[in-house]
């Protein structure tokens, strides 16, 4: 199986915020901005993997800046490190000022997904390989971000995670 660029797996979601996607205060609901980022990190990953790809979890959302009625959304998704069967997918979200055409960070979040086959049994990924230096910072973020979950599931001794306990010595 040959490494992939984080790049081959980019994924670009544009759309309009209408007004049935919108609370009493005209802003995106929360979870509207869920499922379509859900929806490009799907496809971020199933890029990456050439597999049926299902969401393994929802690692970290930050709604930094409330997208309001009738703004234009980005989202763009890429995989930001690949394990044996899952993928961590980053997404950044951008808005677009009206006036300017500026785009301007509105938030960010961090899915994970499990690349699985026909029979839904967890299948092999290809490995990621980070090429520019915020896909590295995000790459080795990545291992820390898994080792947490582990220790917190307690599936993974916390001597044992290494790259956790090096953040302190």
């Amino acid at each position: 199986m040959e490494a992939k660029t984080a790049f081959q797996s980019k994924t670009i979601v544009t759309d309009l915020v209408l007004p049935s996607e919108t609370n009493p205060i005209n802003n995106l609901f929360g979870g509207e901005l869920l499922a379509r980022m859900d929806r490009a990190a799907s496809i971020a990953a199933r890029r990456h993997s050439r597999r049926i790809v299902v969401t393994a979890s929802v690692n970290h959302v930050a709604f930094n800046r409330s997208v309001p009625l009738g703004s234009v959304v980005t989202i763009e998704a890429k995989v930001s490190r690949a394990f044996t069967s899952s993928m961590e997918v980053y997404m950044d979200v951008w808005i677009e000022d009206r006036e300017s055409g500026e785009c301007i960070k509105a938030n960010e979040a961090i899915y994970t997904f499990v690349a699985v086959n026909e029979t839904g049994r967890p299948t092999k990924v290809p490995e990621l390989i980070p090429e520019t230096e915020l896909e590295k910072e995000r790459f080795e973020a990545a291992l820390r971000r898994k080792q947490l979950s582990l220790v917190l599931a307690g599936k993974m001794k916390p001597d044992d995670a290494t790259e956790l306990k090096a953040l302190f010595e």
